[in-house]
């Protein structure tokens, strides 16, 4: 016999979560530090392969792919948010 549990529908139990503080719901700071981030990986990892001798290996493609994802990313956020403030039709939404 199988029983199926009645969803819940007291608006005193479910509350909407509080909004994330600005400085961790800017996209623009978001992509940007991400992207240093692997920036900063690809060359500690290059520096390590021209110093040390280390091999180019998966880290550091991972690395550079990182940087390249992330600047197209980049690259579309900033196009978005400018068609926005233009006042484009078809752009994105909510960005500021």
């Amino acid at each position: 016999m199988r029983t199926t549990a009645a969803p819940i529908r007291d608006t005193d139990v479910m509350q909407n979560p509080p909004e994330l503080p600005p400085r961790l719901s800017d996209i623009g700071v978001i992509a940007s530090v991400g992207t240093l981030l692997w920036l900063a990986g690809a060359v500690g990892l290059l520096v390590a392969h021209i110093v040390g001798g280390r091999p180019l290996d998966l880290w550091f493609g991972t690395c550079v792919a990182g940087v390249v994802l992330g600047g197209i990313g980049y690259a579309i956020f900033r196009w978005q948010r400018s068609a926005a403030r233009r006042g484009t039709r078809t752009a994105q939404q909510g960005l500021h």
